[in-house]
């Protein structure tokens, strides 16, 4: 079977409506994944989700034209944090998994980021090994557990601090 041909580019407004259907998919389908619930973000605006793209550097990943997979980015503010950067809302299509689709998201986010910041920081829920495998792949480092981070529908979740610095 041969690798699919995908495109990975900056997402913009033109995207919205693509980005927030595949956003709401991710919540649903890995609901213990984000720090965010479909609950919440599919009672938000369409236009909340174009105010992203003004906050964060969002990477979509399209195969023929089908939004596949995205990642986002943004700096810390403030003089003694700029330096670092967050990779959130990794998400990657099931039918799209193991085809490079989602190196070659965090790839685009890294180079972007290198014109940023030093230093780029995720956190992903301890018990997707999936997850915390591919970061590590990417050289990401684990570096803490931050116990009890999440909480959804009564149960907890620990998170896995990695980062992967860019000098």
């Amino acid at each position: 079977m041969s690798e699919p041909c995908f495109i990975v580019r900056r997402l913009g407004n033109p995207d919205a409506d693509a980005f927030r259907l595949i956003r709401l998919e991710s919540l649903q389908q890995n609901p213990n994944d984000f720090g965010s619930t479909f609950e919440k973000e599919s009672n938000e605006p369409s236009a909340s989700f174009v105010e992203r793209f003004d906050r964060s550097t969002v990477f979509g990943c399209f195969v023929r034209e089908r939004l596949m997979g995205i990642v986002g980015f943004f700096p810390l503010e403030g003089p003694k944090r700029s330096h670092i950067g967050v990779l959130w809302g990794m998400y990657v299509r099931p039918e799209a998994r193991g085809t490079g689709l989602a190196a070659a998201l965090v790839e685009s986010l890294i180079e972007a980021g290198r014109e940023r910041v030093e230093q780029i920081q995720l956190t992903v829920v301890a018990s997707n090994a999936r997850a915390r495998r591919f970061y590590q792949r990417m050289n990401f480092s684990e570096y803490g557990l931050e116990k009890k981070a999440l909480k959804y529908n009564g149960a907890y979740f620990d998170e896995v601090l990695m980062v992967r610095f860019l000098n």
